[in-house]
């Protein structure tokens, strides 16, 4: 048996005040060196743009990408040349 998951995003911005909104973007802007990202609906996304102001109350910090094993092979550690 096979059960599918759907995992719906909620607006940060309405969630904040007790809305339930579809998130349909999400918001990346730097905050004390650290990328964060919020998930917004375009009408947050609208005034964000209109207004750009911090939104590190309920940001969450990017995770960094973990590098592929040809980029890993390619660059070479310093220990690791002798």
């Amino acid at each position: 048996m096979v059960t599918e998951v759907i995992t719906r995003k909620f607006c940060d911005p309405h969630d904040v005040k007790g809305e339930k909104v579809e998130a349909t973007d999400v918001l990346q802007f730097a905050w004390d060196g650290v990328v964060r990202e919020v998930d917004s609906c375009a009408e947050c996304r609208k005034e964000y743009e209109a207004s750009i102001e911090p939104l590190v109350d309920y940001s969450r910090a990017v995770k960094k990408r973990r590098s592929t094993a040809k980029a890993g092979a390619a660059d070479p550690k310093d220990g690791d040349s002798e």
